[in-house]
């Protein structure tokens, strides 16, 4: 997936970077309604994180990742309980918390912060 090439210079490769953190934020706010974007999502975090360490961008890598397995440790947990009711109330927090990591993710990325974890 590396469409640069090796002799790019670092505002460049930042900025692709920048543009796939972009892409991996949408997959994640597509899970919503196609619930394999975060798998594509999170290997894409994988892969590419190497590249984004030492930058402000490792923080938004670093938020996605939590994001994502935080997120599926709780619908596991809302889905082992719905059948006695309190499995829908953690889903539901879940669902909200998830919108809002992203939300708040990618409104840092576009204003071009560090993400505070």
């Amino acid at each position: 997936m590396d469409t640069l090439p090796d002799d790019a210079t670092p505002n460049e490769k930042l900025a692709s970077l920048k543009t796939l953190t972009t892409v991996i934020y949408a997959l994640y706010a597509l899970s919503l309604f196609i619930g394999v974007t975060a798998i594509v999502a999170i290997v894409l975090n994988y892969i590419k994180r190497e590249e984004a360490q030492g930058t402000w961008l490792e923080s938004h890598f670093t938020w996605q990742i939590r994001t994502f397995w935080w997120s599926a440790l709780w619908c596991v947990l809302g889905a082992l309980t719905w059948i006695i009711l309190i499995g829908w109330v953690i889903l539901g927090v879940a669902f909200v918390w998830f919108i809002y990591r992203i939300a708040k993710g990618w409104l840092n990325l576009n204003d071009g912060k560090p993400m505070a974890l």
